[in-house]
């Protein structure tokens, strides 16, 4: 790979950029060994990023506290290799950005919504964390093996 040639920028969407593409952003980047640069938004951004979902992904090692949440349109003047969007409005809110070749749509279980005690609200985080553990690091494998046999 050049070094001067920018990381191609694979960009997750969600509604408000709270919780699962924070999740997916976190376990992507961990899983990408620095080979692609990894970015989340929302298409209405909720200002924050949910502790549920820090605490989740602190379970497994990945820390995101210093995550914030962001707009979609923030990132309409970079160059976007793959867009991914894990929730249905997301994903008919999306624009094609500059650059774009690939567009994913993978959704999950919003871990926002969960009821019940803090402990059970935690179990849903821990259900849908594996849930795109499971889909993340088999696309990072994926991509990872593509660059090896381009090299």
């Amino acid at each position: 790979m050049n070094p001067s040639t920018p990381l191609p920028l694979v960009l997750i969407l969600c509604t408000g950029n709270s919780c699962r593409s924070h999740l997916a952003e976190g376990i992507l980047r961990a899983a990408a060994q620095g080979r692609f640069e990894v970015a989340s938004a929302g298409s209405k951004p909720a200002g924050y990023v949910h502790p549920m979902a820090v605490a989740a992904l602190g379970e497994i090692g990945i820390d995101i506290r210093s995550h914030t949440s962001k707009h979609m349109n923030d990132f309409l003047t970079r160059n976007v290799e793959t867009v991914i969007t894990v929730c249905g409005n997301a994903d008919q809110a999306c624009p094609v950005f500059p650059g774009q070749l690939n567009r994913h749509h993978w959704p999950f279980l919003d871990p926002a919504h969960a009821v019940g005690s803090e402990a059970e609200r935690l179990q849903v985080f821990r259900q849908v964390r594996d849930e795109i553990q499971r889909v993340f690091t088999a696309y990072a494998a994926g991509r990872l093996d593509a660059t090896r046999g381009k090299q």
